[in-house]
């Protein structure tokens, strides 16, 4: 029997959430069953290059199509440039599924995979784009091109129950809708002191080890909500507490981010570390962890904490919710208020006792419902 053809396609190949995904099941497919190809573009500016996500598929021996077109802002002419760089790509490759990731891969693969004459479209929504943190006139154009997207897919994978509430109740598109969590691998950590050695040593500043040590892995962009964290953190130095807040992560709103802690006097209370390779690895090393964002899908970063047995502090968002039972196997607070994100933070700075049994609720939970192999067989099912 020949293996069926799968062509998985992302905007960026920089490595986040959405990247891991497509390399979790492009790596965990059978080989025996499907022949996989991810046609990826670049970090997200213009005319740059592959980024990690290519490598790592090369390690397992899984073919990469560069789509030079694709970028991270809108571009009117970048986007039709996609359009017809994705139809040639489907016509030459002849996919029997079309697997599209992220956005804006989307709507425009969507469209170039009907105009190719694909015969099964997927698209898995990492997180309703129409919830990022924008001005109302913008979100409406997001929202209709999300339900674009959804009504030319054959299906649309979601990764958290509110979504799937939500995406099932746009016009004609409620027998699309598959929810199908994210999955993890079970993770090697560090241990705690070799970790804080390690990160001690990327510090601008000694970090103190007295101190409780609050720690987040992050893209540094608006949507991980950075900023309350650094507000929450002046409202903890301010009364008192002895912590510090490390932020693993690069991204665009670094040079902010920097200004923030600078103009709070923070520089010795909040560090910025920078891009840490195999980042979750580092994990042992906190004491709280803590993940304010606006808008998520289902947070990798959550889990991973979760795995660590880490007391978790997340806002109140879809996705969050999938993996947080408030007061129970960590804390969630109203986003974007840091008065409330300092209080739950203080409350476990001066809790011990919480700060284990809340991490150890957590990783019985991660561990009984996030499986990788559960993902990748719910998502066969719908390849075949």
């Amino acid at each position: 029997m020949s293996r069926k053809k799968i062509l998985s396609v992302i905007t960026k190949s920089n490595w986040g959430g959405a990247q891991r995904y497509v390399y979790d099941l492009a790596t965990a497919l059978p080989r025996e069953k499907f022949d996989v190809t991810v046609a990826l573009g670049g970090t997200g500016g213009k005319d740059a290059g592959a980024g990690k996500l290519e490598g790592k598929l090369w390690e397992r021996n899984i073919r990469t199509i560069f789509i030079k077109s694709f970028m991270r802002d809108i571009s009117f002419f970048k986007e039709f440039a996609a359009l017809f760089e994705l139809v040639k790509i489907f016509k030459k490759e002849n996919p029997d599924v079309v697997h599209l990731n992220s956005s804006k891969a989307g709507g425009v693969g969507a469209l170039a995979a009907r105009m190719a004459g694909i015969k099964k479209i997927i698209f898995t929504s990492h997180g309703l784009a129409y919830d990022e943190d924008r001005n109302i006139l913008t979100r409406g154009a997001i929202f209709f091109a999300t339900w674009t997207t959804f009504l030319l897919c054959h299906k649309v994978i979601v990764i958290s129950k509110d979504n799937e509430r939500r995406a099932g109740c746009l016009p004609f598109c409620n027998g699309k809708i598959s929810l199908i969590c994210n999955g993890i691998y079970p993770i090697e950590f560090l241990s705690r002191d070799a970790a804080r050695t390690a990160l001690a040593a990327r510090a601008a500043f000694p970090i103190p080890e007295a101190a409780v040590w609050i720690g987040t892995i992050a893209e540094l962009t608006k949507n991980k909500g950075l900023s309350c964290l650094i507000q929450a953190a002046k409202i903890l130095k301010d009364t008192g507490n002895n912590f510090v807040v490390i932020i693993i992560g690069a991204g665009e709103e670094k040079e902010s981010l920097v200004r923030q802690i600078s103009e709070a006097k923070l520089e010795k209370v909040v560090y910025l570390l920078g891009f840490v390779p195999e980042a979750s690895k580092y994990l042992s090393v906190f004491d709280i962890f803590t993940l304010p964002s606006i808008k998520e899908g289902l947070p990798y970063a959550l889990m991973e904490a979760g795995l660590a047995s880490l007391p978790v502090v997340a806002s109140d968002i879809s996705g969050s919710r999938d993996i947080i039972e408030d007061g129970i196997s960590g804390f969630l607070f109203q986003t974007k208020d840091s008065v409330a994100l300092a209080d739950k933070l203080k409350s476990l700075i001066g809790d011990a006792k919480t700060r284990k049994s809340t991490g150890g609720r957590l990783r019985q939970r991660v561990e009984s419902r996030f499986s990788v192999s559960n993902m990748v067989v719910e998502t066969t099912k719908l390849f075949t």
